[in-house]
């Protein structure tokens, strides 16, 4: 069960090999909002810049990750898969690699756990950012809807 932080980033770099080569890591998490990070190094592009298939991957898995650490707070043992996302490359990104994920507006973690527990499967909306840690502002924009199922490990 992945309930913390920690176990989320071990999670991530023990069973995704893809997490693994980008050398993702956990930089924060307050309950509600989750950041995931990556150097620029591992994920870089022809130009110098990031590759946008980087920045799908750790938006992807900051929203996965947000939804685990919900249900695992709540001791919910789920699979998380992605039902759909929409992204908008805004700009290049020219250095580390940080992707926050939060509920979009309008969405309930209650309602969401609420529906897990009573029907066994549940959908949520999440938005994610994709910022410079060079003050540039947003470089990318994902909205995905996530599904949770019960687990079948």
């Amino acid at each position: 069960m992945i309930d913390n932080p920690t176990a989320l980033e071990r999670t991530l770099l023990e069973t995704i090999p893809l997490a693994r080569a980008m050398e993702v890591s956990v930089l924060e998490y307050d309950g509600n909002r989750l950041a995931l990070n990556a150097p620029l190094r591992c994920n870089v592009n022809d130009k110098g810049c990031a590759f946008g298939g980087s920045m799908a991957s750790l938006m992807t898995l900051a929203g996965w990750g947000l939804i685990n650490l919900k249900l695992g707070e709540m001791q919910c043992r789920a699979d998380i898969y992605v039902a759909d996302s929409n992204m908008n490359y805004l700009a290049p990104l020219w250095d580390e690699l940080v992707a926050e994920a939060a509920a979009e507006p309008g969405q309930s973690w209650d309602d969401f756990i609420s529906d897990f527990n009573r029907r066994g499967k549940a959908r949520i909306a999440i938005a994610i950012e994709m910022t410079s840690t060079q003050g540039a502002g947003v470089a990318c924009r994902m909205q995905a809807r996530f599904v949770a199922k019960p687990a079948s490990f």
